[in-house]
C-alpha cells in the first residue's frame, strides 16, 4: 500500500498560531513581543512526538514559557536565522537533530551522504557536521551574555571524552570544544523544566551545577576525592597517551548511565577544567510519559514545508510510539545510552488516543505503520522486584541470558495491538520496529506467560507484518555474538521454524528478513565465511547488510579504538583498514559472481578451502548487476 505524499496534506484547517512560532512574524501572531526561549534544530521542523525539538518546545510551552524554534538555520550567511529572535529571556537550546549528525551525513566507509532523511526534498547540505559546536559557538559570539544549552543525541553521546570515527581521534566532551554553558543529556523533558524555573527565578546558569542529567563545567580544584557518591575517571589527556586508560573510563560510564536513579557524578579533568555529570533522573513515569506524548503536536510539518516531502517524517506519519528506553545492551547501540536502560511505557488511553488522531489524518489509508518502540516488544516491561533493580549495574537485562527478575509477559502488548487494530478505520496495525525474538522466546517457567508469549509471536506473525518481517541476529558466530551481547544464532534458527510454520498454517507468503553486521570487533575473516555458509543453507540472499560503524559511547566503539574490552581488560582483535572492512563485507554477497575469485583467495588465504565447495559447490552463481568493490 502507498500512503498519499505530504502535499496532498490540506492545511487550511490549522492556522500559523497552531505551530511553535518559527519567524518573527509568527511570534507576533500569537501576541508575543518576545520570547522565553530559541530552540536551534539542525532537523526541519515537523511538530511531532518523534521530533525532539518539537517535544521540548512543547513541553516548555505547556509549562507557560513563549518558545520559538528555529529549525536549520544557515550558517554560512550573514547569520539573519541566529539574530531574527534576539536575544531570549532565558536560555537558548541547540540540537543537532533526532539523528547524529556524522552517522547522518556519512557512510561506514566516511563517504559523504548525497542526501538528508529530516531535510524537506531530502537536501544534502542544510546543517553542518557537529551542529552542536557550529551553533554554540555563532551564538556565544552574537550573545555573549545569554545562556546556552546543548541537547540531543550529539551530545547525550559525546558528555565524556569520546572516539571519533570520522575524525579518527579521541575528542574531548563536548562541553569543551562547543560554547555550551550546560548540556542536558538522555530524554530532556524534566531537567529542561527545572531549568527553565531556576533560571526564571533569577539564578544564574553558572550557579546551576547540581541539576539531574547535566554536564557542567567546573573548576579543577572541585573535583573531589573519590568515594560511593563520586567516580573520577581518568583525565581526558591521560586517556589522549594511554587508551586502557579510556577503555576503563567507559565501563563506568555505561554503568551510570544505566542506573535505575541515582547513581554516582563522573568527573573527568580536560585541560584547565573538570567536566561534572550529575547523575540521571529516574525513567518517566507513566503519567509523566503521558503528559508528553498528549501535548498538542499537529503531527505535521511546518507550513513552511508544504509541497515538499521531509523523508523521516514519511517513514513514521502513520505511527505510534509507545515507549521509551531499552534494556537489550546491544554492544554497538546507543539507545540505552541516550534513553537509559529502564523502559517508561504510555498507558493504553494514551495510545489510543494518538492512534485515533492519526486515523483522522486526511491522508490515512486504514494502516499503521508501526506500533512500536526502541525494541517493538519491550512494552510494560521491567523487574518483578524494583529493589533488586535499584542494585544493578548490569548493561543488559538479556545478556548472557534474560535476568530471572524481569518480566517478560507480552500480554498488555496483545492487548493494545487488539484495542487499536479494534478502532473505527484501522484496518491493520504493522510492527515495523525491531522485534526480540529472545524476548519473546524467553521461557520463563510460568505457564501462563509463556503461553502469552508463544501467542504474541504468532500473532505478531500473522497480523502485524507488512509481507516482511525485519529481526537482527546481526552474526552467527557465538564468539561474536557474545561480544554483540546477542543471542546465538541457534536462537534465530528457532524464530525462523515458527515463523515459516505460522505462515504456512495461515496460507501466508511473507519474508523473514535478517539484519547483519560485519566487521564488528571480534569478528575475524573467519567467521563471515561462516556466516555466508550457514545463511545460504537458510536460503538467504543477503540485504540488509551494514559494515560496524563505530559511534559515541558504545562498548563496541570503545573496542574499536582502544583494543581493549572494557570489562575484561582482554585484547580484541578488530578489522580497522578499508581493505580489512570489504574482505568481510564482501561475503554478504557470496552468491555475486563478480567476488566469487576473491572469495576463493580469501577462503584460501585463511586455511579454510573446505568452505569454498560448500558456498559454491556445482550452483551457477546468481547473476545481478551489483559492481565489485
Amino acid at each position: 500500500m502507498t500512503d498519499a505524499p505530504l502535499k496532498e496534506i490540506d492545511y487550511s484547517a490549522l492556522r500559523p498560531t497552531d505551530w511553535l512560532p518559527t519567524s518573527v512574524k509568527e511570534m507576533r501572531a500569537m501576541g508575543w513581543e518576545y520570547v522565553d526561549v530559541v530552540l536551534f534544530s539542525g532537523d526541519a521542523y515537523v511538530d511531532h512526538p518523534s521530533f525532539g525539538a518539537a517535544v521540548i518546545g512543547r513541553t516548555l510551552q505547556a509549562a507557560g514559557y513563549k518558545v520559538a524554534i528555529v529549525p536549520q538555520p544557515n550558517w554560512q550567511d550573514d547569520l539573519r536565522d541566529f539574530r531574527k529572535f534576539g536575544a531570549p529571556r532565558l536560555f537558548f537550546g541547540v540540537s543537532p537533530g533526532a539523528m547524529d549528525s556524522m552517522v547522518n551525513h556519512y557512510t561506514a566507509n566516511r563517504r559523504r551522504r548525497s542526501d538528508d532523511a529530516f531535510t524537506a526534498g531530502g537536501r544534502h547540505g542544510a546543517r553542518p557536521d557537529y551542529p552542536t559546536v557550529v551553533y554554540s559557538q555563532i551564538l556565544r559570539e552574537l550573545f555573549p551574555d545569554t545562556p546556552i544549552i546543548g541537547g540531543g543525541i550529539e551530545a547525550s553521546l559525546r558528555r565524556l571524552s569520546h572516539y571519533d570515527y570520522w575524525q579518527d581521534r579521541l575528542r574531548p566532551s563536548i562541553l569543551v570544544d562547543s560554547k555550551l554553558d550546560m548540556i542536558i543529556y538522555g530524554m530532556g523533558e524534566k531537567p529542561i523544566l527545572q531549568l527553565a524555573a531556576r533560571l526564571a527565578a533569577g539564578e544564574p546558569v553558572s550557579a546551576i551545577t547540581d541539576l539531574p542529567q547535566t554536564v557542567v563545567a567546573r573548576p579543577l580544584d572541585e573535583i573531589p576525592e573519590p568515594d560511593e557518591a563520586n567516580i573520577v575517571l581518568a583525565p581526558y589527556e591521560r586517556c589522549l597517551r594511554d587508551k586502557a586508560s579510556q577503555a576503563a573510563n567507559f565501563k563506568h560510564i555505561e554503568q551510570q548511565s544505566n542506573r535505575l536513579c541515582g547513581g554516582s557524578t563522573l568527573w573527568q579533568a580536560t585541560g584547565k577544567v573538570a567536566v561534572k555529570v550529575n547523575p540521571m533522573l529516574p525513567a518517566m513515569t507513566q503519567g509523566e510519559i503521558d503528559a508528553s506524548f498528549d501535548l498538542p503536536y499537529t503531527r505535521l510539518p511546518h507550513p513552511r514545508y508544504k509541497g515538499k516531502v521531509i523523508p523521516a517524517y514519511e517513514m513514521i506519519r502513520h505511527s505510534v510510539n509507545m515507549h521509551r528506553g531499552c534494556f537489550g545492551g546491544c554492544a554497538f547501540c546507543t539507545i540505552s545510552a541516550h534513553q537509559g536502560k529502564f523502559i517508561a511505557s504510555r498507558s493504553k488511553e494514551s495510545i489510543l488516543r494518538e492512534a485515533r488522531q492519526v486515523t483522522r489524518m486526511p491522508d490515512f489509508k486504514g494502516y499503521i505503520s508501526d506500533l512500536g518502540g526502541p525494541s517493538a516488544n519491550m512494552y510494560a516491561m521491567g523487574g518483578h522486584d524494583r529493589s533488586i533493580c535499584a542494585k544493578c549495574l548490569r548493561p543488559s537485562c538479556l545478556h548472557p541470558t534474560p535476568c530471572r527478575n524481569l518480566n517478560t509477559d507480552h500480554r498488555p502488548l496483545l492487548d493494545i495491538y487488539r484495542a487499536v487494530d479494534a478502532l473505527p478505520g484501522v484496518k491493520k496495525s504493522f510492527i515495523g520496529s525491531g522485534v526480540r525474538y529472545d524476548l519473546s522466546m524467553h521461557r520463563t517457567g510460568r505457564r501462563d506467560v509463556d503461553r502469552a508469549n508463544a501467542e504474541y509471536n504468532r500473532e505478531l506473525i500473522e497480523h502485524h507484518v507488512s509481507g516482511r518481517l525485519k529481526v537482527a541476529p546481526e552474526h552467527t558466530s557465538d564468539a561474536v555474538l557474545n561480544l554483540m551481547r546477542k543471542p546465538s544464532f541457534e536462537l534465530f534458527k528457532e524464530f525462523k521454524k515458527i515463523f515459516d510454520k505460522v505462515n504456512a498454517d495461515a496460507g501466508l507468503r511473507q519474508q523473514l528478513i535478517p539484519y547483519f553486521i560485519s566487521s564488528h570487533p571480534g569478528c575475524r575473516l573467519a567467521d563471515m565465511a561462516q556466516l555466508a555458509v550457514e545463511t545460504k543453507a537458510l536460503d538467504f540472499h543477503l540485504e540488509q547488510v551494514q559494515d560496524f560503524t563505530p559511534t559515541p559511547m558504545t562498548l563496541a566503539t570503545e573496542i574499536y579504538y582502544t583494543g581493549i574490552h572494557p570489562y575484561t581488560g582482554e585484547k580484541v582483535a578488530t578489522a580497522i583498514t578499508a581493505d580489512e572492512k570489504l574482505r568481510q563485507r564482501m561475503f554478504f554477497f557470496w552468491y555475486d559472481p563478480a567476488y566469487r575469485a576473491r572469495i576463493n583467495s580469501a577462503l584460501r588465504s585463511i586455511g579454510r578451502p573446505d568452505l569454498i565447495a560448500r558456498l559454491f559447490g556445482d550452483r551457477p552463481p546468481h547473476r545481478n548487476n551489483r559492481k565489485p568493490f
